[in-house]
C-alpha cells in the first residue's frame, strides 16, 4: 500500500479550513496532518510537518499568500496549490503565484454547500496530481536558435497546456521574436475569468503580441491568440482569410476550450503548415488534436517529462504515438522556430 499524500491547509477562514479538510477526508490516500490561520503559523507548520503538498490562501492577514509563497519556495520548495477567487485581482494575485513556484490553483468561492461536491472532486485530483511531483525549479532558458526545418514553413502554431501552463508558455512565448512569421493559437486549461489576466501578463513579458482571442477574429502571422475560458476555439477559413470562431460545441467536451477542438480545426485549415505543441498538464487532452495534425503532415512536439510540472498531457500524447519530437522546456521555442 503506497503512502498517503500529507497536506498542509494554510487559510485565515475557519470555514475553508473545515471545508478543506472535510472535502479531503474523503480520499484514503489523502491525510490532512495539520491547519493554519495565517501565514507565519503556516511556515511553522510547514518546517515542522514537512507535508507533500501545501494548499495556500492567497489573501492572508499578517504574513500574505504570496509573502509566504515566496519564502516556502526559498526555505523547502514543496508543492503548492493556490486557493484564489474569481475576481480581476484574484486572478492578478493568482497568476503571480503561478510565476513564483505555486503549481496549481482552485477557485475558493465555490467554497459553498451547493457546490462543494464538484469542488472536492477537483481538490482531490489535484492535490492527487501534485502529490506525485515534486517541487522544482523552471530551467534555464537557452536562447532559440533556428534551424533548417523540413518541408514549407509552417503558418499556426497551436500549444496546449495545464497545470503548470501559464510558467511554461510564459518561457514559449517569451522565446518567440517580434515579427514571428506565423499564427501561434494557445489553450490553457483556466477557469472563466482568468485568460484576459493570463494574456495581458503574457503580452507585457514577451516580445509577440498576446491577447484573449475574440468571436471573428483574424488569425494572422506575429499574433498570439489565447482562447478564452468556458468556450470551445477553432479556426475556419473563408476565402482567402482565417478567423476564429467561438462556440459551444461539443458540449460534452471535457474541457472548453478544448485542445483537440482547436488543433483539429487548424489540421483541416492548416494541413501540413500546422504545428501543434502538448506542454505540462493533467489528463489526456490535445492527445487527438495532435493525431489529426499528424495526420495530416503537420509537426508534433511535447513536453519531456524532465521539465513537466504534471506529465499527464505529454505522456498521454506520446503513449498515443503522435508526437513526433520530446524536447524538454527551454528547447521549444526554438523547435518552433526552426519549423517556421
Amino acid at each position: 500500500m503506497t503512502s498517503r499524500i500529507r497536506v498542509l491547509v494554510v487559510d485565515d477562514s475557519a470555514f475553508v479550513r473545515k471545508a478543506v479538510q472535510r472535502m479531503l477526508s474523503t480520499a484514503k490516500d489523502i491525510e490532512v496532518v495539520g491547519v493554519a490561520a495565517d501565514g507565519e503559523e503556516g511556515l511553522v507548520k510547514a518546517r515542522e510537518l514537512r507535508p507533500d503538498v501545501i494548499t495556500l490562501d492567497v489573501r492572508m492577514p499578517r504574513l500574505g499568500g504570496l509573502e509566504t509563497l515566496e519564502r516556502l519556495m526559498a526555505e523547502r520548495p514543496v508543492p503548492v496549490l493556490l486557493m484564489s477567487t474569481l475576481t480581476q485581482e484574484g486572478a492578478e494575485v493568482t497568476l503571480r503565484g503561478l510565476e513564483l513556484g505555486a503549481m496549481d490553483f482552485v477557485d475558493k468561492s465555490s467554497v459553498q454547500p451547493m457546490s462543494m461536491l464538484s469542488l472536492a472532486e477537483e481538490l482531490v485530483a489535484k492535490i492527487r496530481a501534485l502529490g506525485r511531483t515534486r517541487a522544482r525549479p523552471r530551467p534555464r532558458l537557452v536562447p532559440p536558435s533556428a534551424g533548417g526545418g523540413a518541408g514549407a514553413p509552417a503558418e499556426c502554431v497551436v500549444i496546449a497546456a495545464s497545470t503548470g501552463g501559464p510558467t511554461a508558455l510564459q518561457a514559449v512565448v517569451g522565446g518567440l521574436p517580434a515579427g514571428f512569421p506565423a499564427a501561434v493559437l494557445i489553450v490553457q486549461h483556466i477557469p472563466r475569468g482568468f485568460t484576459r489576466s493570463l494574456a495581458e501578463r503574457l503580452d507585457a513579458r514577451c516580445a509577440v503580441p498576446v491577447r484573449e482571442a475574440q468571436d471573428g477574429e483574424a488569425v494572422a502571422p506575429g499574433r498570439v491568440l489565447v482562447a478564452p475560458a468556458g468556450i470551445h476555439s477553432r479556426v475556419v477559413r473563408s476565402g482567402g482569410q482565417v478567423g476564429l470562431v467561438l462556440d459551444e460545441e461539443p458540449r460534452d467536451a471535457l474541457h472548453r476550450p478544448s485542445a483537440d477542438v482547436l488543433m483539429a480545426s487548424a489540421a483541416d485549415v492548416y494541413g501540413p503548415l500546422a504545428v501543434g505543441v502538448v506542454l505540462t498538464g493533467m489528463g489526456s487532452d490535445g492527445t487527438e488534436g495532435l493525431r489529426a495534425i499528424r495526420e495530416k503532415g503537420g509537426l508534433t512536439l511535447a513536453e519531456s517529462e524532465e521539465t513537466s510540472v504534471i506529465y499527464g498531457m505529454p505522456k498521454s500524447a506520446i503513449e498515443a504515438g503522435v508526437v513526433e519530437r520530446v524536447i524538454p522546456l527551454e528547447r521549444v521555442a526554438g523547435e518552433i522556430l526552426a519549423a517556421v
